[in-house]
């Protein structure tokens, strides 16, 4: 069975159907990326997986849990956490409390509960400890260090796109959503990029779900890929099977090169 399934989804927005009975299983601990065009339904497809949308029909099943009707803080208890294509931070807060604030849906006391001022035996006390702990190591991974107590908004752009994945991690997440995380980075920043979320699929073992225009990323690093135009799927395979098929390159790649 796969680790997660979405099963003829579909929904509409004004009598215009945004995505069209779509569906696709990725296997644990494996890289699924969706590609194509602006307008194809990508981002709505996260959105329903999310619960910002509830989709007119069809299932999201996460180790075979139905996640439809549930909130979308419901549905990161389950494990599925989420990077937005514009970047969703504090801005006047640090790094590290941005990365504490993805502990929140883990935390019983509050999010700055003052834990230590009731003693480091206090359940309070341990928790926050065992929250520092792991944003600490999240810090370490994402090579965070010389920035940790710097506010988001001092910060260039590619680190606080960095910022935004720590703070997904920091979830514990099952499964990640990651929703053009290269968007705005150079070429050094994407290959850093390229390396992080390999060993994030290796290191912290997470299901990926990742939407790229960067098609180098995309084809260098998926185990499947599914390329949509129009709401629509137009093929599900591996790279080589998907860069080959000719609608996409028509409907993706040949608009990637201006043809």
């Amino acid at each position: 069975m796969d680790h997660f399934r979405v099963e003829n989804l579909s929904i509409s927005f004004g009598g215009l159907k945004a995505v069209n009975n779509i569906s696709f299983g990725v296997e644990k601990n494996s890289i699924f990326s969706i590609i194509g065009p602006n307008g194809s339904g990508k981002t709505t497809i996260y959105n329903m997986i999310s619960g910002i949308y509830k989709p007119d029909s069809g299932r999201i099943l996460c180790d075979g849990e139905e996640l439809v009707g549930l909130s979308p803080d419901r549905i990161a208890r389950k494990g599925v956490a989420r990077t937005f294509q514009n970047i969703e931070l504090f801005s006047n807060a640090t790094v590290m409390d941005n990365l504490l604030l993805g502990r929140h849906i883990h935390m019983k006391t509050g999010v700055f509960s003052g834990a230590f001022l009731w003693g480091r035996g206090s359940r309070a006390a341990r928790e926050e400890i065992r929250n520092r702990e792991i944003v600490e190591k999240i810090i370490d991974f994402l090579d965070l260090q010389s920035v940790r107590n710097n506010y988001v908004a001092s910060l260039p752009y590619g680190k606080r796109k960095l910022v935004e994945l720590g703070r997904a991690l920091a979830l514990e997440p099952k499964i990640l959503l990651l929703d053009e995380p290269s968007a705005g980075m150079n070429t050094e920043e994407k290959e850093d990029l390229n390396i992080w979320i390999k060993d994030i699929q290796a290191d912290y073992r997470v299901t990926i779900l990742l939407i790229e225009h960067d098609m180098n990323m995309i084809m260098g690093i998926s185990d499947r890929i599914l390329a949509m135009n129009q709401g629509e799927k137009i093929i599900e395979g591996t790279a080589k099977e998907v860069q080959s098929h000719p609608e996409v390159i028509r409907a993706y790649l040949g608009e990637e090169h201006g043809c």
